[in-house]
């Protein structure tokens, strides 16, 4: 399960309007190989769903994330921030051994 704070979900539901994304669209997180830590979050919009993806919702946000991802992200909180420190979503994963300073990849 991903959790979604209220400052994530408004900023989604406001990139959806601004976007002009459909209703059936949903926020997608994977895990892919990259990164200076070895492994990066991707995040985005998805208006499919395969038969191995496990959707979750919180906050009333559906969050659609495939089966060798959710090994990763088990338990995450997806934040934002807005603030003097950077702008934009953040991952605070239990399973991370290690982030980066950008806090765009990490290591388990």
């Amino acid at each position: 399960m991903i959790i979604v704070t209220e400052k994530a979900k408004d900023r989604i539901i406001q990139l959806k309007e601004e976007e002009g994304r459909s209703e059936n669209e949903n926020i997608r997180v994977s895990v892919k190989g990259g990164g200076c830590s070895g492994l990066m979050y991707d995040l985005d919009f998805d208006g499919k769903v395969v038969e191995s993806d496990h959707v979750f919702e919180d906050k009333g946000i559906k969050i659609i994330v495939d089966r060798k991802s959710l090994l990763y992200l088990a338990g995450t909180v997806l934040e934002f921030s807005d603030g003097l420190n950077g702008k934009g979503f953040q991952f605070v994963n239990p399973n991370a051994s290690r982030t980066c300073g950008c806090g765009e990849s990490f290591s388990v």
